[in-house]
């Protein structure tokens, strides 16, 4: 079951080019993402409603999707405009079309009623393309729950285990957060650590000005079903990071990490690292794109093995330890906004 009444990411903006069809699984439906003549984002169900045929087997016309089964031909409403050999065409010969929104690089689009869709509600992501920032869009297929993904985000401790040698460092493993959880909407946590007077992970090893100890921050803001974003960076130690002070020479970034349901045993993982210095050094990016997607891939190994485990042991319980706080209330936010809609839908009409 998963939460429906939301902006889910379907694509960064370049996965969807002009006169090509994307097409993805999302929320165990089947989407078809293209763009119109105007170069504006389309979403419909990925289904022709005459022989379930998939659409992204068919062909672009102009701004409409023809299916290449029997030619039926689909708006970007969803609406069909033709069907050769029969001049009549009824209005329940039409597919899904979803609300779509870009903003910041993603392709957003709303999985639940589209009367609710309302674009205030998208997470704000702006160092995606704003120009004090740089970075380099990422993507992978998990063969795992989203659910399994956001709780090792918001394991802190598991840095000093999984990511030895990129992203953790050995005072990772015993380091206790504060978690603040503002229930309005969906919710949102907000996860600090500190780190003073510790050792730089070799991330920041790699592109930092100075050497020695510093102080240091990973400030994650969680937003269900799946959205984070990341503050973090390494300030030389005494120069005032603790208390907001951030020195000309710290190392800062902004790291996203969105997923989207695929199924339940799979799931879509939009990530990126951005960055607000050495702005015109492409080597960097890439070196830092390519430092993530190696401590992404030590995720990946975990989890998708721990998804193996559980589904071969389904309903076995789980100890928790302190180390669960975080995503234990991430998993709480979660199963409100399921029943809240659940309850919803039941509700009798007036």
């Amino acid at each position: 079951m998963f939460i429906r009444n939301c902006w889910y990411v379907a694509a960064w903006d370049i996965e969807v080019p002009p006169d090509v069809f994307l097409n993805r699984i999302l929320l165990n439906e089947p989407v078809l993402l293209y763009r119109d003549t105007q170069g504006r984002a389309v979403a419909l169900e990925n289904r022709c409603c005459h022989r379930a045929a998939p659409l992204h087997l068919g062909r672009k016309e102009g701004d409409c999707v023809r299916c290449m089964y029997h030619g039926l031909k689909f708006d970007p409403s969803g609406v069909c405009v033709e069907i050769p050999g029969q001049e009549r065409i009824p209005d329940k010969v039409r597919v899904r079309n979803y609300p779509v929104v870009e903003r910041d690089r993603l392709v957003w689009v709303w999985m639940g009623d589209p009367l609710l869709a309302d674009p205030a509600q998208i997470v704000d992501y702006h160092w995606h393309d704003h120009p004090d920032w740089r970075m380099k869009p990422g993507y992978i297929h998990y063969q795992a729950g989203y659910e399994w993904v956001v709780d090792n985000l918001l394991d802190f401790t598991h840095l000093a285990w999984v990511h030895p040698n990129t992203l953790g460092t050995d005072s990772a493993s015993g380091l206790k957060p504060t978690i603040e959880r503002d229930t309005q909407g969906l919710g949102t946590l907000t996860i600090s650590r500190w780190y003073v007077n510790d050792d730089m992970p070799a991330l920041h090893k790699k592109v930092a000005s100075f050497e020695g100890k510093v102080d240091r921050w990973q400030i994650y803001q969680w937003s269900p079903p799946a959205l984070l974003r990341m503050d973090a960076g390494s300030a030389p130690t005494g120069t005032g990071a603790p208390e907001g002070h951030r020195a000309p020479n710290s190392v800062q970034f902004r790291h996203t990490s969105i997923q989207t349901p695929e199924t339940e045993t799979t799931c879509h993982y939009w990530f990126c690292q951005a960055r607000n210095f050495d702005l015109d050094n492409e080597a960097l990016t890439e070196s830092i794109y390519d430092s993530v997607v190696v401590a992404f891939e030590e995720d990946r190994t975990m989890i998708e093995a721990q998804q193996k485990i559980v589904s071969l042991t389904p309903g076995r319980p789980m100890i928790p330890i302190w180390a669960d706080s975080g995503l234990s209330q991430a998993r709480w936010l979660i199963d409100r906004a399921l029943q809240d809609e659940q309850t919803t839908n039941q509700a009798p009409t007036p």
